[in-house]
């Protein structure tokens, strides 16, 4: 099959030329030569592309992408930190459920103003703490029960 050029991946590929650029220059893709000014590269890029793509919806540095291909370009994804990243998603997908709750319940609150509601000052004191936004930490991130 016939290279592709940087146009064409980064059409493919839904990402722009710059990303493409950027990407080489990190290590993560490799051209294979060159057609005048434009860089060229393997059909294959598309699929590591698109573990990239996985990679980083998934929240994962681009480090931690880099060090998931071997040096030829082959995809080896260590287990562990798949299931590290799984937990830390579980543990993110809790602290936005409780927040979610939160912001229901005081759109929904009946007492007079929002400070008189018992759970919306817990929701307070837990975002004072850092229990909620980003600033969690493992033990912590649920907002108290109503």
């Amino acid at each position: 099959m016939r290279a592709l050029d940087t146009t064409e991946v980064a059409r493919l590929a839904g990402v722009p030329a710059s990303t493409l650029r950027f990407y080489e220059e990190k290590g993560l893709i490799a051209s294979v030569g060159r057609r005048g000014l434009r860089r060229l590269f393997e059909p294959a890029v598309l699929e590591r592309l698109a573990l990239i793509a996985l990679g980083r919806a998934a929240g994962f540095s681009l480090d931690e992408i880099a060090s998931m291909f071997t040096p030829d370009g082959q995809p080896s994804i260590d287990r562990e930190m798949l299931l590290a990243k799984a937990k830390e998603l579980d543990r993110t997908i809790a602290r936005l459920q409780a927040m979610r709750d939160g912001l229901q319940h005081a759109a929904a609150c009946t007492a007079p103003s929002h400070m008189e509601c018992p759970t919306f000052r817990r929701i307070l004191q837990a975002a004072a703490s850092g229990a909620v936004g980003g600033r969690t930490t493992r033990k912590r991130g649920r907002l108290p029960d109503r």
